[in-house]
């Protein structure tokens, strides 16, 4: 994303553009961070000293959001589709492996030590 989208003026010089997004300077916390939790119905005091912010950091982050909010909406969307493309994906990764674990040997072995175990402890 271009630095030359409707960046902060000088009095939100708090909010700047990097690969990550919108974030507070000198952090890695991006305005979506804060989205999320602002969209659950999180107070802004709760959120300030959640992620350990400013009066005046989080005073501009709500003035940032509020001044551009079609353009901050519109980029969160983008994040949560993707961040929802990347869990489908992970998901599926994960569910291949573990399919794949049901079929070796080397599985079914462990399953038999881990039962014979299981049953020497209840022994004891």
């Amino acid at each position: 994303m271009s630095n030359t989208s409707s960046m902060p003026d000088v009095k939100q010089k708090t909010i700047i553009r990097t690969e990550r997004g919108l974030t507070i300077e000198g952090t890695r916390i991006t305005l979506y961070d804060l989205l999320g939790y602002l969209k659950q119905d999180w107070s802004p005091k709760l959120v300030k000293e959640w992620f350990n912010l400013t009066e005046k950091q989080m005073a501009d982050v709500l003035d940032y959001i509020e001044s551009n909010r079609e353009e901050v909406e519109a980029e969160y969307q983008q994040i949560l589709e993707k961040a929802k493309e990347n869990r489908i994906f992970w998901e599926k990764a994960n569910r291949e492996k573990v399919e794949n674990l049901k079929e070796t040997p080397e599985k079914e072995l462990l399953y038999k030590k881990l039962k014979a175990r299981k049953k020497e402890l209840k022994l004891k």
